[in-house]
């Protein structure tokens, strides 16, 4: 309940600040002066503030909401050995990554995993679960972390962040044109907007939002080849492929939540065309692309 309060607080905060960005810009009206046709500038601005400005807040906020998800404890003071390990894991790895060195934290959590996030390379957070730790072999947990770290280094949070603002922009402004169309020439509607824009705009968004998160989970998974990849020069080819097998082990474990799923080292399973929707790719893929690196 905790964390679904956080979450719906979070977004009801975003779509403020945006709606006094909309006031503040003019835009409060995606109708020209008569009301009839579309302000076409008005509703890119309407659309780009609103697909841009979500996902970047969400960026923005990501560290913080991390923490709060998952009760993510940042190492402040190595309390012992573990920790220890840990932060200096990840500072020399982040040295060798050419970043600036990110929070590390552990989270109380029974599956095998981590993630990373953050607004910028140098401005980090990773943070491994108390099931990888008591699961994992100390070079399976390395490669991990270094999984993660090349995930920072590549720049994947805000990268998948600009592309999420685009594809919601695209979806926003061809929804509301959609929706315009079908008042204007099936419904007749000669001013302003009726029930069918409405109902239409819902109806395109729903069918364009599937598509566009086709393509963000498409670039989603390639980014996964590309961090197992820098993992792997990081820590270790082998390393990185016994880290995936491990996973393999654990696939059916509870996962992050949905917030932070597509910034785990670990995605669940699919078939068919949900397949389309994965976040990850199959552990299988993986491991075969690294195989074939050698």
């Amino acid at each position: 309940m905790k964390r679904i309060l956080l979450f719906l607080a979070t977004n009801l905060a975003i779509i403020v600040v945006l709606s006094i960005t909309l006031r503040l810009l003019g835009v409060e009206k995606i109708l020209d002066a008569q009301g009839t046709g579309l302000d076409i500038n008005s509703l890119l601005i309407f659309a780009a503030v609103f697909g841009f400005g979500g996902s970047l807040m969400s960026l923005a906020m990501s560290k913080w909401t991390a923490k709060r998800f998952t009760g993510a404890q940042v190492i402040e003071m190595p309390r012992n050995a573990q920790e220890h390990w840990l932060v200096t894991t990840v500072q020399r790895q982040a040295k060798a990554a050419g970043i600036g060195m990110p929070e590390v934290a552990i989270y109380d959590a029974p599956d095998v995993n981590a993630f990373a996030t953050g607004m910028s390379k140098n401005d980090a957070l990773v943070a491994v679960s108390t099931g990888l730790l008591n699961n994992m072999s100390q070079d399976e947990a390395e490669a991990v972390l270094a999984h993660e770290v090349s995930h920072v280094a590549n720049g994947d949070m805000v990268t998948l962040a600009l592309i999420q603002g685009v594809v919601n922009t695209f979806v926003i402004f061809l929804s509301r044109v959609i929706g315009h169309t079908v008042d204007r020439v099936i419904f007749k509607t000669e001013e302003g907007h009726g029930p069918a824009f409405w109902i239409t705009n819902i109806i395109a968004e729903i069918v364009l939002g599937v598509l566009a998160t086709i393509i963000v989970m498409w670039f989603s998974r390639q980014r996964e080849f590309r961090a197992d990849a820098g993992g792997a020069q990081l820590a270790g080819r082998s390393k990185m492929i016994a880290a995936l097998r491990r996973l393999q082990l654990n696939s059916q474990q509870a996962q992050l939540p949905d917030q932070l799923a597509a910034f785990g080292i670990s995605g669940g399973r699919s078939a068919g065309l949900a397949q389309l929707f994965m976040s990850h790719p199959p552990l299988e893929e993986r491991i075969a692309a690294l195989q074939a690196q050698g």
